[in-house]
């Protein structure tokens, strides 16, 4: 399958806020970064910088690192405040715009170099519905009774689970309470749905 601009703009918010990417993912997102001239090196150095923060030899390896990596006539105070000017500019500029499709988001990454300032948004867990709930519920009846395979074992599955599905429904039309049996234990487990 091909690796496409929904797969990159996830991979890339799972890799800003913090998330480990497999080998083959990584191999990906950069592979298309270079293909769309997006830089990811300065999301890859803010994201290693609070590690290197959190010890003083770090901070020095860090600095040293800097300094050789700078350009030759250039002074490391002077790329670091250009840096952070640009940080600046780029985590404004997402505050202004809010930056919510792929689209956008792309072409902001592609005209400036990356920041550490990449919003992910939050995904709602989906509600479980009562009736799925009164489901869950007969099936652990079916599961600890023996006329389903044994305790702890549901024998003929699509069986069982038509037979749990279909007193479910019986319960939710306010059909009669089966008498006795695995129906009756069934029909009791099933108390949200009335």
């Amino acid at each position: 399958m091909a690796y496409t601009a929904r797969d990159f703009h996830r991979d890339l918010a799972i890799f800003s806020a913090g998330g480990i990417l497999g080998p083959t993912r990584s191999r990906k997102l950069i592979a298309y970064a270079g293909r769309k001239g997006i830089q990811l090196a300065g999301l890859a150095a803010a994201r290693a910088a609070p590690a290197a923060a959190a010890h003083p030899i770090g901070v020095g390896t860090a600095l040293g690192f800097a300094a050789l990596a700078t350009p030759p006539g250039q002074d490391l105070l002077a790329a670091a405040a250009e840096h952070g000017r640009q940080s600046r500019i780029l985590f404004e500029r997402a505050q202004q715009e809010m930056m919510t499709t792929p689209q956008q988001l792309e072409a902001a990454l592609t005209s400036a170099p990356v920041s550490a300032a990449t919003v992910v948004p939050r995904i709602r867990k989906r509600a479980v519905s009562k009736f799925n709930k009164a489901v869950s519920a007969g099936m652990k009846v079916v599961k600890q009774a023996r006329e389903y395979g044994g305790k702890g074992k549901i024998k003929p599955g699509k069986k069982a689970f038509t037979l749990v599905t279909k007193i479910a429904s019986a319960k939710k039309k306010k059909r009669k309470a089966p008498k006795s049996g695995i129906r009756r234990k069934i029909w009791n487990a099933m108390k949200g749905l009335r």
